[in-house]
């Protein structure tokens, strides 16, 4: 099981910093741009490509995240076994959850 944790960490860890660059070099783009949360808006609206490279990178978080949380509740306090991982478990089917209505309420406003 622990190899598998350190496998999904790492390849989501990849795959969140090519997303998190392209993000961070599209905010800059439109920021210099001047273009306006409307305009924005109306870029990504039924676009999906937009929809499927955010829809990934809230798959990569929902998975990276906890993981990351799991280990450093680990080492840090007591807290062992089964309910720690269902928690967290718990944790990552809110963050794939709230992040996927994001993605889609943008992507159909």
């Amino acid at each position: 099981m622990t190899a598998i944790l350190f496998l999904a960490q790492r390849a989501t860890a990849f795959v969140l910093a090519l997303a998190v660059a392209v993000h961070l070099g599209t905010i800059l783009y439109a920021v210099r741009g001047g273009v306006t949360a409307a305009e924005i808006l109306g870029r990504t609206h039924g676009n999906i490509v937009f929809a499927l490279f955010y829809g990934l990178f809230v798959v990569a978080v929902a998975i990276h995240a906890p993981i990351g949380l799991r280990n450093i509740l680990h080492e840090w306090t007591t807290w062992r076994g089964r309910s720690l991982d269902l928690a967290l478990a718990l944790f990552s089917i809110v963050l794939l959850t709230l992040g996927m209505r994001a993605v889609f309420a943008v992507y159909t406003a």
